[in-house]
């Protein structure tokens, strides 16, 4: 069964399908080739569906698409959809980063609470059926970068029950816990019902 992932990110491609596929084998992730739609929503839910409809469309497969990033508490939960380019467009993920941390520079660490957020959205064309399922990875913002691995926020993200930034989490450690394996976890069941044929 060939699902089509809205993403251009043969790497994102190859982490569904290696997440998804040990659970739903029958499932065959494939990577988008169409044009980039416009993500013009305010909501991660909104994003991840508009990148979902696009691809399905173009396709005519059951899509998937993720919309996610890093909502920070004191600053009324953004960077939100906007943590990929937060320093502007093309400024790259160093500059997101340093621009997070002195926005933040002076709050308190009781204060300095946040959570990663990931958005998957379902489309079946055949059915019609669509659906967003979510999954959150709560913390805090530590007031340095610390950590070679993972990418984006990592470094200056502590999550929750942890001493350590996600930067500093085996990926395996990290693929069990995160804001995507919370969201996956919620997506496989909607994925057997609304995809794969009974």
């Amino acid at each position: 069964m060939r699902v089509v992932l809205a993403t251009h990110n043969q790497h994102k491609v190859e982490e569904f399908q290696g997440i998804l596929g040990a659970v739903l084998p029958e499932l065959e992730i494939v990577a988008y080739d169409g044009p980039e739609p416009v993500e013009d929503g305010t909501t991660f839910a909104e994003n991840a569906l508009i990148k979902a409809r696009a691809a399905a469309a173009h396709t005519g497969l059951a899509a998937l698409a993720d919309d996610s990033g890093i909502c920070v508490d004191v600053l009324g939960g953004a960077p939100g959809i906007f943590s990929a380019r937060w320093a502007g467009h093309g400024k790259g993920a160093q500059a997101n980063l340093d621009l997070l941390l002195d926005q933040v520079a002076d709050i308190h660490d009781e204060h300095r609470g946040a959570q990663f957020a990931c958005h998957i959205a379902v489309v079946v064309p055949a059915t019609g059926f669509e659906t967003v399922v979510s999954g959150h990875w709560p913390g805090r913002l530590a007031r340095s970068a610390h950590g070679g691995g993972g990418f984006g926020y990592d470094p200056i993200f502590v999550p929750d029950g942890y001493d350590v930034s996600a930067a500093e989490l085996s990926a395996a450690e990290k693929n069990a816990v995160s804001h995507r394996a919370r969201a996956f976890e919620a997506a496989i069941p909607v994925l057997k019902m609304s995809v794969i044929p009974n």
